[in-house]
């Protein structure tokens, strides 16, 4: 049940960041004078669906008692970390010019809370591996 609660609660909030963290707390670039967007703008929407996701596979970690279930779920938490991580760096990416807000704030912070979405799935699978084992 604390493994649970803490692995559920922990994606909920890795995901929640991921997703809002560009938004509202480290910023991507502002739009050009033209109204039109920098590559960096449609990362930021980018990373609001798959954190959207990761935080909706939080709480179905959280739901589920099932170990083979929240395999499964922990091993999608895994992969949806990895396109976190991907978004910023290989799909999208973002300006060109490396003291822009995007390249300076905003990816540090996404790629720090991917590689804790990872590590963190991969400990849950790690311990539920385990657990189905005994």
């Amino acid at each position: 049940m604390k493994n649970r609660i803490i692995s559920g609660v922990g994606a909920i909030a890795l995901g929640s960041l991921i997703s809002l963290g560009p938004q509202c707390f480290f910023k991507v670039c502002e739009p050009m004078t033209g109204g039109s967007f920098m590559t960096c703008h449609w990362t930021a929407r980018a990373e609001l669906g798959v954190g959207a996701m990761i935080a909706a596979l939080g709480f179905l970690l959280f739901v589920f008692k099932s170990v083979e279930t929240r395999f499964g779920i922990a091993c999608a938490l895994l992969l949806s970390g990895a396109l976190a991580l991907l978004v910023p760096h290989v799909l999208i990416g973002g300006c060109n010019m490396e003291a822009m807000a995007c390249r300076t704030i905003a990816f540090p912070a996404l790629t720090v809370l991917s590689i804790l979405t990872i590590a963190g799935s991969m400990l849950e699978i790690f311990y539920l591996y385990k657990a189905n084992r005994d």
